[in-house]
């Protein structure tokens, strides 16, 4: 879905923030790109989305080297404030803005925005301002919109960041929704407690924008060592299973709950 190759990019005071980054996201895969603040997840993630142009390296979609419209209409990118992406006087017409965009009819605009309505609980938020609603709804009406157009891959920049519990849970429940209708999912964060519910593969960046190691959910999450040296902690899951002796530690709480009853 996206190769990348040699990606780098510089801020204008010069300082580097993506270095060297060869990654490759696979049809169907949920991708973490981990690391502390200042490793440059968010310019990567904008890079890979094609919303910032490369200083070095290049980015292929699909298997085509030029992105042109059709590509990027099937390449959705969310960022940490949901507030960028909601920007017209009511929901429904955020909504509306990317079917409108691709010369939809209004029959299938109607339809997406009632679909999605119903599937992200915003029918009774439709006709509401977007800064009147709580952190979760514009989380919520935010991916709706970056979902009316339909696209292949989703990248999500600190999806949950500022968002409570409650909400925080539905917003996995979509994820992992979207994740089993085969939408492409990247996310970027630096919350090591959360990888393991929204990724299979990691992507661990360290301070200095490389990557410093990639591999399944389970290898990163339980190499507390690496971990600890790119400058995050382990999950409180792993930490605590390592410092209580066990082996093949768990990554996540349900995990961790069956191997308790296990014992």
């Amino acid at each position: 879905m996206i190769e990348a190759s040699g990606l780098a990019y510089r801020y204008e005071d010069g300082t580097t923030a993506v270095d060297g980054v060869d990654l490759t996201i696979e049809a169907g895969e949920r991708v973490a790109l981990l690391g502390p603040n200042g490793a440059g997840k968010s310019t990567l993630l904008l890079l890979l989305g094609g919303l910032l142009p490369p200083d070095d390296g290049s980015v292929r979609y699909f298997g085509t080297d030029q992105p042109g419209d059709a590509v990027r209409d099937r390449l959705g990118v969310l960022t940490q404030d949901p507030g960028e992406y909601l920007f017209n006087p009511t929901v429904r017409e955020d909504i509306e803005y990317g079917p409108a965009q691709l010369g939809l009819s209004a029959a299938e605009a109607d339809r997406r925005v009632a679909e999605l309505a119903e599937r992200f609980d915003l029918e009774h938020l439709l006709d509401r301002p977007p800064f009147r609603l709580s952190g979760g709804e514009q989380r919520r009406a935010a991916i709706a919109s970056v979902l009316s157009v339909d696209p292949d891959v989703l990248l999500l920049d600190e999806p949950l960041s500022n968002v409570d519990g409650n909400n925080e849970a539905e917003l996995l429940d979509l994820l992992d929704e979207l994740s089993a209708d085969g939408v492409t999912i990247v996310t970027s964060t630096p919350d090591t407690d959360l990888v393991a519910a929204v990724a299979d593969r990691v992507v661990l960046l360290g301070r200095d924008g490389r990557v410093v190691a990639t591999g399944s959910t389970r290898e990163v999450l339980t190499d507390t060592d690496r971990l600890r040296e790119a400058g995050l902690a382990p999950p409180t899951v792993v930490e605590l299973f390592d410092r209580a002796g066990f082996e093949d530690l768990p990554v996540r709480v349900e995990e961790a709950v069956e191997r308790l009853r296990r014992q």
